[in-house]
């Protein structure tokens, strides 16, 4: 995001002298500019100038030096006596006594030294210290103490960085003279907006914002050298672009400038370093600062080669099969056919040398050095699309890509060129050669012919003919009456160079409403039409969800895209339906794209990055869509752009739209009831996973029958349950996840996991609604019931069958006990089932309940060869 400094922002825009960043940022975020943050002042306290009055290197026990120093900090900083030191150890005359391990340095230069009080850059506060056998009363400072810079190496000699001797005094305040007290605003721009990453843009919105008077400094008509027409002898430049994409050409302007007998060892003015750092870039070198320089300032990216190691003509081109290029962070890129390329022409093979990613970033083999005397300066204007493939393809988000896939203004690159030639000549001594190149093959913006009451009709506020007018002129664009054969009042509309985003009517009016003021556009909530409400599925999902938080999970939301990878360790088999997935055209990420068939997929994940965490007892759902295609369905077809698809492009999408039910998954690791005085705690397991599941479905209003299931990945063989609606179909399993899955996903063991179709649940509940069943009012009779059966008969059925032979009359069945040992014989096992009976019209007599005892043991005989328990 851009940052601004403010005293750069004023040689744009008229501002006040004292205004504040907070200030700046309102007056902005009335125009759309959002704040995102307010840098703070790097320094605070006193940071000044000293001369250094003796330096006496002092060798140490450990092998290092350290310099003992004398530093002349002015009268108003010298001192006369250091709180809680003898006097005896104050150096004489006043001067500032300091230790420094820097050996850069040496008597009678110009330093800067933070006294004690000084807070640096990271909270690094200063304050006199015993040390070495003195009292360092302060610290000389390096660049990367002061945040200026990464050198760390040596001390900051004023002199050497391009400040005059005769402008600076000791005492001096060095917070104003290195801009560290400068407050920097960073701000959000939109992607259609790429004019605001440059001051000129940022001074123009201000000034909208504030009536502020603006000038246009990228217009030729206000430097003090007016940029020169081409010349026949101007460095050779030719556009082939033989695959353009989008119908767009890549190069339609190309600008050279070359500037001789730059001095190489010229540095950088303070000034100039101390914007470029203040708004986010570092100090490289003259002519490659001088070209970021003006890029910042007026929009125009800018690229400066040595003229030594480039060979005429420069041809831009897209880029062959195997071509290959090495760009300034030193990364080896093979490069793609629709690559647009700057190459050059050694000995006379035409366009054969590659020299950088067009718009994107150079390349090292002529890239500017430090014995580069003379410069060959690029000012080009390159097609948006073209610029954001080539960044995203090579991961390469550089600055000048980040404005040329927003748009740059096609008249700047002449303009731009000259402020980068008149800096180079000022600041590194150079001569202007008078050759110039400039193929230009623009062509004007094109016009949209608006209705004057759009603007009104579609925010609601009323604009008048000579509001509209007024503002489409402020923002620059060329406003005449539209000749129209119908009665409707129009304009013909041309917007500026710099405004590539105002193509359409819409747009035009989002820059009146804009500039007229947000805050006009009243709030008004849509009148709630009565007879409506949720649908029975949304009533099912947020019950669900309350249900599942209640019952102390978690929600979570996932990314919805998958691997092969995350698959594999689900174990799932080859011919499981979840494999059968979307793949995504662009993925977000390579490593997943696909569309997630299941939830657990995704929410596996989540619980695996919160254990990783320190998070032992996780429990956490989600409810989601997931992606169910039908193998062998067409791929959605291309539809076409600026025309309606004909009806059978729209049934051909629709048909390839993949049914997309939703699930309802959770995972449970740890404990669900901690230890404590109350007792030893619990660990998650499958009957809390099945519970779940089973509460999913009461809350979706459908019944469900549990059976065992020893097949299903992701859940262990013998502790996994499958969930089934009356005609078998199985719309969930609940259980245990498997040891294996565990190992891959680095969960802690006996996790266990459920995930069930909340769609299917739901239809199958039907529409028919709740009704309350009567409450007796008359009293209940218990009978228990213990039953031996095989062990490998399930417990749903035992007590399938004591409710069958129960009847009418019971209210409520629970087992509430499952035993085995040699009482009951090996291979049997013991349930207990806890039964509530009562009638609704009286109260029960004894022949009653032994009738319903009778009957559920000849069911539970009948049904699983139940034996009742002596």
């Amino acid at each position: 995001m851009p940052r601004i400094v403010t005293d750069w922002l004023g040689e744009h825009v008229e501002l006040p002298a004292d205004l504040t960043a907070e200030q700046l940022a309102a007056a902005l975020v009335k125009v759309g500019l959002e704040e995102e943050e307010v840098h703070p002042a790097a320094v605070t306290g006193p940071l000044v100038v000293g001369r250094v009055l003796e330096l006496t290197p002092e060798p140490q026990k450990n092998g290092k030096t350290i310099n003992w120093c004398l530093v002349d900090v002015g009268p108003e900083h010298n001192a006369t006596q250091i709180k809680g030191v003898d006097d005896a150890d104050v150096p004489a005359g006043g001067a500032r006594g300091i230790v420094c391990g820097a050996h850069n340095f040496g008597v009678g230069d110009l330093v800067v030294v933070s006294l004690p009080g000084t807070v640096l850059p990271g909270g690094f506060a200063i304050a006199s210290r015993k040390t070495y056998g003195h009292v360092s009363d302060g610290m000389i400072c390096s660049v990367r103490e002061l945040g200026i810079g990464d050198d760390h190496d040596g001390i900051l000699v004023l002199t050497r960085a391009g400040f005059d001797a005769a402008d600076l005094t000791p005492g001096q305040d060095a917070i104003s003279l290195l801009g560290l007290g400068d407050e920097v605003l960073e701000i959000n721009v939109t992607p259609d907006r790429g004019y605001a990453f440059s001051y000129r843009g940022v001074g123009r919105e201000y000034s909208h914002s504030t009536g502020a008077p603006f000038t246009d400094r990228g217009l030729a008509e206000n430097l003090t050298t007016p940029p020169p027409a081409a010349t026949p002898d101007g460095f050779v430049v030719e556009v082939d672009d033989a695959a353009p994409i989008g119908g767009n050409v890549g190069c339609d302007r190309f600008v050279t400038r070359v500037v001789r007998g730059i001095d190489p060892s010229a540095p950088t003015p303070p000034w100039m370093k101390r914007r470029l750092e203040g708004s986010g870039m570092r100090a490289i070198s003259l002519a490659v600062d001088v070209t970021n320089y003006v890029m910042l300032d007026l929009g125009q990216p800018l690229h400066a080669y040595d003229l030594a190691q480039v060979a005429a003509p420069i041809v831009v081109r897209r880029a062959a099969p195997g071509e290959r290029l090495t760009t300034l962070d030193d990364a080896d890129r093979a490069l793609d056919g629709e690559d647009l390329l700057i190459t050059d022409s050694p000995d006379g093979a035409r366009g054969e040398r590659v020299l950088g990613l067009a718009g994107v970033m150079g390349g090292a083999s002529s890239e500017v050095s430090d014995a580069t005397t003379d410069v060959l300066v690029e000012a080009a204007h390159f097609d948006p699309v073209s610029v954001a493939r080539t960044a995203r393809r090579h991961r390469l988000p550089s600055e000048a890509a980040k404005r040329f896939e927003r748009g740059v203004d096609p008249r700047l690159p002449a303009v731009a060129a000259q402020r980068v030639v008149d800096l180079l000549v000022e600041l590194g001594g150079g001569t202007a050669d008078p050759a110039v190149s400039d193929l230009d093959t623009t062509t004007s913006p094109r016009p949209v012919r608006l209705d004057v009451t759009l603007p009104t009709r579609l925010s609601g506020v009323a604009y008048d003919r000579g509001t509209v007018v007024g503002i489409l002129e402020q923002i620059g664009c060329t406003v005449t009456d539209a000749v129209s054969s119908d009665a409707v009042d129009a304009v013909r509309v041309v917007p500026p160079s710099w405004r590539p985003d105002l193509t359409e009517p819409a747009a035009l009016v989002e820059e009146v409403v804009r500039i007229a003021g947000y805050d006009r556009i009243p709030s008004v909530l849509p009148a709630a039409p009565g007879g409506r409400g949720l649908t029975t599925s949304q009533r099912a999902r947020r019950s669900v969800a309350r249900a599942l938080a209640e019952a102390g999970l978690v929600e979570v939301l996932s990314y919805p895209f998958v691997g092969e990878a995350d698959l594999d360790a689900l174990g799932l088999p080859a011919d499981d339906v979840r494999r059968t997935t979307l793949r995504l055209a662009n993925p977000l990420a390579d490593d997943k794209p696909l569309l997630r068939a299941d939830l657990l997929t995704t929410l596996l994940d989540t619980a695996r990055r919160n254990v990783a965490r320190g998070l032992g007892d996780v429990a956490v759902f989600e409810v989601g869509l997931v992606a169910r295609p039908v193998p062998g369905t067409p791929a959605p077809p291309q539809l076409p752009v600026g025309v309606r698809p004909s009806d059978d492009d729209l049934t051909a999408l629709v048909t390839s739209v993949p049914a997309q039910p939703r699930h309802v998954a959770g995972v449970l690791t740890g404990t669900v009831e901690p230890a404590g005085w109350w007792g030893p705690g619990r660990v998650a397991d499958w009957a809390d996973a099945l519970a779940a599941a089973r509460l999913v479905a009461e809350r979706a209003g459908a019944r469900v029958v549990v059976s065992a299931d020893t097949s299903t990945m992701p859940w262990h063989p013998g502790r996994c349950a499958a969930l089934a609606l009356a005609d078998g179909t199985v719309v969930g399993h609940a259980g245990e996840l498997h040891p294996k899955v565990l190992e891959a996903l680095d969960l802690p063991a006996r996790a266990a996991a459920f995930e069930v179709d909340l769609d299917a649940l739901v239809a199958a509940a039907g529409d028919a609604p709740v009704t309350a069943e009567p409450v007796s009012a008359f009293p209940a009779a218990k009978e228990d019931f213990a039953f031996v059966v095989d062990a490998d008969v399930p417990a749903a059925d035992v007590q399938a069958a004591v409710v069958a032979g129960a009847g009418s009359l019971l209210e409520d069945a629970r087992l509430f006990d499952v035993f085995t040992g040699d009482q009951v014989g090996e291979g049997k096992k013991s349930l207990a089932y806890s039964l509530r009976l009562r009638a609704a019209d009286r109260t029960l007599t004894a022949d009653d309940v032994r009738a319903v005892r009778d009957g559920v043991v000849a069911a539970a005989a009948e049904r699983v060869g139940a034996v009742l328990r002596g």
